[in-house]
């Protein structure tokens, strides 16, 4: 994948500061894998190396597909096969935005959403933990790092039903949960 040729691809597709390329409608030929991982960390690595380039790795996560469980790098003239570890995006950081009472949320690669219903949260299994996942666009979620899980229990309501309670955010109109736990 020649990036310079990637970078004039997207340009051509449409692609600015606002939106993203549109490789939801790209269906070109798979050309094989590549040696690059996201790792669980969302560090990217290219044949056991880190990418430290910023703008490199936004560029190169805004054409990332997943079709069934693989994931790929596509363009409209190719389709290269890569590894992800967990998911393609962290959650490094989350505000609330007091106007509105909706929840952003920044991804490591540079991505934003605002959590609501086109933007759900949902409890997952990551390395033996529940752990809450954000969906970032087409069919991509983001694993919620750490440190804004923690800020968000600080920040949850306890709703308890039963035997169990459950940790609850809103963001505007929609309620999510980030944790339940057995009494």
């Amino acid at each position: 994948m020649d990036i310079a040729q990637l970078q004039k691809q997207i340009s051509a597709a449409g692609s600015g500061a606002q939106s993203m390329p549109p490789v939801d409608k790209w269906d070109p030929p798979f050309c094989g894998d590549m040696n690059l991982v996201i790792k669980r960390s969302g560090q990217w690595w290219h044949e056991g190396t880190p990418f430290t380039r910023a703008k490199l790795i936004a560029l190169l996560a805004s054409v990332v597909k997943k079709e069934g469980e693989k994931y790929f790098l596509v363009t409209p003239g190719e389709k290269i096969g890569i590894t992800v570890e967990d998911v393609p995006f962290v959650i490094i950081d989350a505000s609330l935005d007091e106007a509105s009472g909706l929840i952003q949320v920044d991804t490591l690669t540079g991505d934003s959403v605002r959590i609501s219903k086109e933007h759900p949260v949902e409890i997952r299994e990551f390395e033996g933990n529940l752990v809450p996942y954000c969906h970032i666009r087409r069919n991509l979620w983001a694993r919620v790092h750490q440190n804004v899980l923690y800020r968000w229990v600080d920040q949850a309501q306890q709703v308890k039903q039963n035997n169990t309670t459950a940790l609850h955010l809103s963001s505007g109109d929609y309620s999510f949960a980030i944790g339940t736990f057995k009494e």
